[in-house]
């Protein structure tokens, strides 16, 4: 069985609730072209954009990186990701693997990522989104930029956390690129909803890029 997409995920959603393209961008400012090439899996999305999608149609982001339901109801839930083994998706400044993606609703996202830009001037303009998020670096240095504190360097084994809301960019520092754990919070989710466990056994997504994000 192969490992779930992110464009599979979206047009599944999108389908079900009997939306178009059109709609969907009017809801999220996202553009109909962009919508249609992520569904056809020809270009990836950033956590911010990801997040713009989920807050526009007002999905929660877990569900929207998680497989289509098949299921039953749940009242205790429990998700392993095995070494590498998650949704990837691969951006020019971060390389993202999503982690425990069979899990609904829940109230984190966890994340696994590669930190590649070296500069601010690579990076580009600050990101920001709703909620917050907490980052511990598992390799190499990073330097934290955000718009309201001077520059913040964290070394392996160092860890912050901070409001999306915030614009905010991680830059590797050290002598390659950096992996951090980043935890996700997604905006005001419905938890009193039926929890769906996935159930995602014998899946065994392929590695996130070329190199793996540990090690």
């Amino acid at each position: 069985m192969s490992h779930p997409k992110l464009g599979e995920n979206l047009k599944s959603l999108r389908q079900r609730q009997g939306w178009t393209l059109q709609e969907v961008s009017r809801q999220t400012g996202v553009a109909v072209s962009t919508l249609s090439k992520v569904e056809n899996d020809q270009m990836s999305l950033t956590y911010d954009k990801l997040l713009q999608i989920s807050e526009g149609v007002g999905i929660n982001l877990a569900e929207i990186l998680s497989t289509p339901a098949v299921g039953t109801e749940a009242l205790t839930r429990r998700s392993i990701s095995e070494p590498q083994e998650g949704l990837p998706q691969v951006t020019p400044n971060y390389d993202y693997l999503y982690l425990c993606t069979e899990i609904r609703r829940k109230r984190m996202v966890p994340v696994l990522t590669r930190v590649k830009a070296r500069s601010l001037a690579a990076f580009g303009p600050l990101v920001r989104h709703s909620g917050e998020e907490f980052i511990y670096v598992i390799e190499g240095a990073i330097e934290v930029h955000t718009e309201h504190y001077s520059p913040a360097r964290l070394e392996t084994g160092a860890s912050i956390y901070i409001d999306s809301n915030m614009g905010h960019a991680y830059i590797a520092v050290s002598d390659g690129d950096a992996v951090v754990l980043g935890v996700c919070s997604s905006p005001e989710p419905d938890f009193e909803t039926t929890i769906c466990s996935l159930g995602m056994q014998g899946q065994r997504p392929a590695p996130l890029a070329s190199k793996p994000l540990s090690g």
